[in-house]
């Protein structure tokens, strides 16, 4: 149930009008768009009904929440979420962009992408320090070492950082030198996680699953929101298919769909989404185009002896013209960097 206030109703009134919501055993979150508290009463149906909450003093109308996931659609909170990280507002018009390796390998290799990357524009560096890899021989990254050397090397070039938890026991430990916490597609589906970084004040990044539908992935987002934490995106990195051609095929449907349902913003993730480095560029224009908020991408100073997803990474000249052309189509699309 979504229970509208009237505007002006006072905070006195409000508080009495969530107290009673909460006494019939229901869940309550509140957000107010242009001088109107709404209040998301979420739980049993049939706790309360609609004819007789809109009696209550304060209350303007009540309406169904008729989409499976809340606190995340726009039917909830109607403005777009913004969420500030570093020099960027993230959902804004500034475009966020998010660079680095896939991995952390050492502090020369990581001092090196960071000063390219902020030079190019880049606000946030990307950078794996636990690694999922398919196989268990493969490098799993250096762990809080990679963390420690991520966050030096962001920090002397003026930029945020994002990395991946892997498990709820590291979220205190990735908090500690992460500015937003992300969400792998391995495990976005991965409740418990899910709950544990909705307890946080970090922002977080949901990576779409491989075979995720768009609800379900924004059923991921409301796992995070029902825990208390509204500072929550999405990332959009390619679902699996039956093409064999690129890594995954980069569903950029998404941008729009997303758009229209929810109010969190969404980034797109090229890299992964088509595996393929010289189908990175066309693709991470067309999401921009497409109205993406951000782009995340692999760029590695010698992707050739990478240690993880080489292949896939841009070199920093690559980077840097790829960041020209954005800067283009952003103009022409209301956007800026």
């Amino acid at each position: 149930m979504l229970v509208l206030l009237k505007a002006g109703t006072p905070e006195s009134v409000a508080s009495d009008v969530m107290t009673r919501l909460r006494m019939a055993g229901l869940a309550v979150h509140r957000t107010d768009h242009d001088g109107q508290a709404r209040i998301a009463a979420i739980g049993e149906p049939g706790a309360v009904k609609f004819d007789e909450v809109e009696k209550w003093p304060g209350v303007e109308a009540t309406q169904k929440l008729s989409r499976p996931f809340k606190l995340a659609s726009r039917a909830f909170h109607p403005q777009d979420t913004i969420i500030q990280v570093g020099r960027c507002s993230i959902g804004s018009e500034q475009l966020a962009l998010m660079a680095g390796p896939c991995s952390v390998e050492g502090e020369a290799q990581a001092f090196t992408i960071a000063e390219a990357v902020a030079k190019a524009g880049a606000t946030v560096l990307r950078g794996g320090a636990f690694k999922p890899r398919t196989s268990p021989y493969a490098f799993q990254g250096l762990g809080e070492e990679g963390l420690k050397i991520l966050r030096r090397a962001a920090d002397a070039f003026g930029l945020a950082v994002v990395s991946e938890v892997m498990d709820s026991q590291q979220v205190g430990l990735l908090a500690r030198y992460s500015d937003i916490l992300q969400i792998g597609a391995r495990n976005m589906q991965n409740y418990a996680l899910l709950r544990e970084v909705g307890h946080t004040d970090k922002p977080v990044m949901i990576k779409r699953g491989l075979s995720s539908t768009i609800e379900e992935w924004l059923l991921s987002a409301e796992h995070v929101m029902a825990q208390g934490n509204r500072q929550v995106m999405l990332c959009e990195r390619g679902i699996r298919t039956f093409e064999t051609y690129t890594r995954n095929t980069l569903d950029l449907n998404a941008v729009p769909v997303v758009k229209e349902l929810s109010h969190l913003p969404i980034i797109v993730d090229p890299s992964h989404g088509v595996g393929i480095r010289n189908k990175i560029a066309p693709m991470a224009r067309a999401a921009v185009a497409a109205g993406a908020d951000g782009l995340i991408i692999e760029v590695h100073n010698d992707p050739d002896h990478a240690l993880s997803d080489g292949a896939q990474s841009l070199y920093p000249t690559q980077f840097d013209e790829l960041v020209a052309q954005i800067r283009t189509i952003a103009e022409v699309v209301g956007r800026r960097l």
